[in-house]
């Protein structure tokens, strides 16, 4: 991937039981697209994770860690598109962590849950701009439908892809719509021109 590549990443997450008693296993996945530059061709890959016993939240926020660090594990700072149905990491990525930073990552009600997942995510994304955006889940969005495909059956075998690999999501959804189901066309490569970054992360602690 090169220097200032533009990236469309589509995460979900899983937690097979989450609330209940006992251990609840959980998953995230993530399709990643990019194009080419000499030739304009998309490029497409997967990455999932599992926990033996999670929550949704930790796995959404694994979700945005891994996939930034994969993305820049050679350095590369890249403008990114991170898509997802989670409003947890959307509002905040783009208004929690603002407030929680001023006030020395501490809340009036109490500890931040998942505090070090946070912090995590945070440096995952130091480098890459990055403009977070929500999409309803489960509502026939392609890209989405697939992470939460990589997600559950993440969740369900306990499996990890080790990295980025290439991406299944073609003949998934050829698949899914043979068997009928109603998702709609792909969501188009986002142009540079109209990229727009979130507001610059603020620092955390190291």
């Amino acid at each position: 991937m090169s220097e200032d590549a533009l990236v469309s990443i589509f995460a979900d997450e899983s937690c097979l039981g989450n609330g209940k008693e006992g251990d609840n296993p959980g998953g995230a996945g993530a399709l990643i697209e990019y194009e080419v530059p000499a030739t304009g061709a998309l490029i497409r890959r997967d990455l999932w994770l599992s926990e033996p016993s999670t929550t949704n939240n930790r796995m959404a926020l694994r979700s945005v860690t891994e996939t930034l660090r994969a993305i820049g594990a050679k350095g590369a700072q890249c403008r990114v598109v991170f898509t997802t149905d989670s409003r947890y990491i959307v509002d905040g990525m783009t208004q929690w962590v603002f407030g929680w930073a001023r006030n020395g990552w501490k809340r009036k009600t109490g500890p931040i849950e998942n505090l070090a997942m946070w912090h995590d995510a945070i440096r995952a994304a130091d480098g890459h701009a990055v403009a977070w955006k929500w999409v309803r889940g489960h509502d026939g969005h392609a890209q989405n439908e697939y992470a939460n495909h990589l997600a559950t059956r993440a969740a369900a075998d306990q499996s990890a892809s080790g990295g980025l690999v290439d991406s299944e999501f073609e003949s998934w959804l050829s698949a899914t719509r043979s068997r009928g189901a109603r998702h709609a066309d792909p969501s188009p490569f986002p142009s540079r021109e109209s990229f727009r970054a979130g507001a610059a992360l603020p620092a955390v602690p190291r």
